[in-house]
This record gives structure tokens, sequence and C-alpha cells, in this order.
């Protein structure tokens, strides 16, 4: 029997990626964020959200993607994931739809995949005409996972 689970999907550029629904509490439209002084490159700021205060990780710069020149920031969107471990906000390019994937579509991520993303990547779905790529949600809501360079 195979196993089934749903992915909320959400782009960055080009890429499709998926994070494990369970994990993401909700998805908003991203606020003004307050600067947090001499804080790592991937922190955009801190959300207060109903009287709880998150970090904001941009995915892009955690990823080591380039910044979207084009991009207009009043698009930009949070997905608010909470794990037994970690608490944060995402910053995405945009959000699509949750979706079910199987164990059938699922392949580990390639050797390949640069250094700088590896630690965030479970693997791939093949979807149809596309790629999702799923990342672990409680690695990448975690600053300290961030590698060195």
């Amino acid at each position: 029997m195979e196993k089934q689970i749903q992915l909320c999907t959400f782009r960055l550029g080009k890429l499709l990626l998926g994070i494990d629904v369970l994990s993401v509490q909700e998805v908003i439209k991203c606020p003004a964020l307050t600067p947090v002084p001499l804080a790592p490159s991937e922190i955009e700021g801190l959300l207060n959200l109903r009287g709880q205060i998150l970090t904001a990780i941009d995915l892009r710069r955690q990823f080591s993607l380039p910044e979207d020149a084009g991009a207009n920031d009043g698009a930009k969107m949070l997905i608010i994931v909470r794990t037994r471990k970690v608490e944060a906000a995402l910053i995405v390019d945009s959000v699509g739809d949750v979706i079910d994937v199987s164990d059938e579509t699922f392949e580990q991520a390639a050797v390949n995949v640069p250094a700088s993303v590896r630690p965030y990547i479970v693997g791939v779905h093949k979807l149809e005409k596309r790629l999702l790529h799923v990342l672990d949600a409680e690695a990448t809501a975690s600053i300290s996972s961030s590698p060195t360079l």
C-alpha cells in the first residue's frame, strides 16, 4: 500500500518546492518586518504574529539563489512553519496549491544538488511535466542548520 502525503507548494523563481502541510500553520502576505542588526543574511527580520515573535527567513538567501530584480516585494508571501523544535516564517515568491503525492513518484535528491541546498532537500516528486523538490520543514526553518561557506 502506497503512502500518500499532502504538500504545500510554493515557488522561488522557477523552482517548484513543497513542504509537508502538517508543518504549515498558515500562509499570509508578507507584512513589514522589523530588521535585526548583525543577524545572518538569510534573516530578513522579525514578525509579530498575534503576539508571538517569529523569525522571517528569506529562502532565496538561505538557498544561495540570486535575488529576483523583477520581483515585487509586496507580492512576497510568508509560510508560517511550526514543528516540534522550530517555528519560523519562510519568505517565498508565491504560494501554490496543496497537492497529494505518493511514494511511487518520490525519488531521493540527486547527488549533484548544490551543497548550499542539500541539507534542506528531502527528495523530489516526479509530477506531470515538472519536478517538485520536497523540503525538510525543520531544517529549512532552523537558522542553525545553515551551512557555513
